[in-house]
């Protein structure tokens, strides 16, 4: 990718794996659906079921060859977030609770202005957490030995 096109990649994004989104342009122009995947080196989304094309592949070791039906990517700009109170498309703006929370609120006309919460798929981790501990792991009562005390002044080195 040239610098150019580096430029034009969305920094901040709105949608999220798992958001009930809305198509706003192309052929499933008004369908909703889940998005399975977003692909932000290209700012692209695939929606669940949605943006249908035919795609020929050819026989090789261990797989069959064929005409099969595949879900395309779609732009991230011709989809947008349902409002989860009027399940009409919506912007989404970022807000801040009283406890100092971040949280995703839908704006825009005809917007209700209300939560829209994380979608629970981005709590489920892709990748497991290693359970055995490998030869560059830190063992575990080095990382807690407690190595500065803030009301002695303790271990702070000398200035």
């Amino acid at each position: 990718m040239g610098w150019k096109a580096a430029e034009k990649l969305i920094r901040h994004w709105k949608v999220l794996r798992g958001d009930n989104v809305m198509i706003i342009r192309g052929k499933d122009k008004g369908d909703t659906g889940i998005i399975k995947r977003v692909i932000r080196s290209q700012n692209r989304v695939i929606v669940e079921g949605k943006n249908l094309v035919k795609k020929h592949i050819k026989q090789g070791q261990g797989h069959e060859g064929g005409i099969f039906t595949v879900e395309a990517p779609l732009h991230a700009s011709n989809v947008q977030v349902v409002d989860p109170v009027t399940g009409r498309a919506c912007k989404v703006g970022v807000r801040y609770l009283e406890d100092g929370t971040k949280v995703r609120v839908s704006r825009g006309i005809g917007a209700s202005g209300s939560i829209i919460p994380r979608p629970e798929i981005l709590k489920i981790r892709t990748t497991p957490r290693p359970t055995v501990a490998g030869p560059k792991d830190t063992p575990l009562n080095v990382a807690l030995e407690k190595t500065y005390d803030a009301k002695t002044g303790k271990g702070m080195a000398e200035l």
